[in-house]
């Protein structure tokens, strides 16, 4: 009879893997905080995003392979979160920003935005500490679809203090002009507010800022990139051919600029009709095409639901207004995968001595 033991209990998950790291759990220290005591085995798996689209599989295989060594009367089994920083970030010291995560579009009115906002949302709601940028400044429409339509007044740091909703700061130069101003500006002034949103913001301690940028290839990405970079980009295309065209010219610019790409996700895939069957309404499966032809993920579809549009005008993003709906749950998916891929990025980039791979 084998004695019941701390390092039997490593032993025992020294083969399971935390998805996109190519380590187990145990050798990525990602099991701590072992005590057995007379049959009862207490520990603590640390999740390395806390909306981790794996956190009950690695739950239960954790649980299973210790319940399964002799002698085990009871598994305490806690989990914590410790979401990793991205060092290849250049904000500077006074700006705590763990990671960066850039969502981009080759042309306008696919939903971009919305994206934004909901994996903003969803990854808060999820316990993260998230900050939410629009750096959109030709058409600043996060103000509107979080329903916040001013800044706090200042306060003592002399910074400036970011507007707040559904647990997400963020900031937007449609709290700083009439929504029928028009902004008329060169690519130095547009250089210098996205600078200023970076180093003058309050935004204490962030585990991701979600950047949604403007349509195009333009000076927006490259201020970016110049100011903070990013952990990595997501591109959101629509089926339909034009779409995928300019999605490409966004791929690439990524690409160009030395940033990770996350993937693709595809928007307005299909509408569900009352049969339940689905209309194609812009085509279908350009954006895995897309993906596939660029060599990098397909993340997923988000279906076409009033509800996403009824939740930007009303300012309630559809992850908070219809949380069970087939939108909210895709996007909800999609946040949590950018943020497991984010800190996997974060992970390389802190010790290349771990080799690491993005999950496919």
């Amino acid at each position: 009879m084998s004695e019941l033991s701390k390092e039997a209990v490593l032993q025992a998950l020294s083969d399971i893997k935390e998805p996109g790291l190519n380590k187990s759990l145990v050798s990525a220290m990602l099991v701590r905080d072992i005590e057995v005591n007379k049959g009862k085995v207490s520990l603590t798996l640390v999740l390395i995003t806390p909306a981790h689209p794996f956190r009950k599989e690695l739950e239960k295989e954790i649980t299973e392979k210790v319940e399964s060594l002799e002698g085990v009367k009871s598994v305490n089994l806690k989990t914590t979160v410790e979401v990793p920083a991205d060092n290849s970030l250049q904000a500077g010291a006074q700006v705590m920003i763990k990671n960066v995560i850039a969502v981009a579009s080759g042309k306008g009115g696919v939903g971009k935005s919305t994206v934004a906002v909901n994996i903003a949302v969803a990854l808060a709601e999820a316990g993260a500490k998230v900050g939410l940028m629009d750096a959109d400044v030709y058409g600043p429409n996060i103000p509107l679809m979080m329903g916040v339509d001013q800044l706090p007044p200042p306060n003592a740091s002399n910074r400036i203090p970011p507007a707040v909703a559904y647990g997400v700061k963020m900031i937007s130069v449609g709290f700083m002009v009439k929504p029928s101003q028009p902004i008329v500006w060169r690519g130095p002034m547009l250089h210098t507010a996205i600078n200023q949103f970076v180093q003058d913001v309050d935004w204490g301690e962030l585990d991701y800022l979600v950047v949604d940028l403007p349509p195009g290839t333009g000076d927006a990405q490259l201020s970016l990139a110049q100011t903070i970079s990013a952990t990595g980009g997501l591109i959101v295309t629509l089926p339909q051919q034009v779409s995928l065209d300019d999605a490409r010219r966004g791929l690439e610019m990524f690409r160009e600029l030395k940033i990770p790409l996350f993937g693709v996700v595809e928007n307005m895939s299909y509408l569900e009709m009352p049969d339940g069957s689905k209309m194609d309404v812009f085509g279908s499966g350009g954006g895995k095409k897309l993906a596939e032809e660029a060599g990098v993920q397909f993340i997923g579809e988000i279906p076409m639901d009033p509800a996403v549009r009824e939740g930007g005008d009303n300012g309630k993003p559809v992850i908070i207004s219809r949380p069970d709906s087939n939108a909210a749950k895709a996007l909800r998916a999609i946040a949590a995968d950018v943020s497991l891929k984010a800190s996997v990025i974060a992970m390389r980039n802190k010790s290349l001595s771990i080799p690491i791979n993005i999950i496919n």
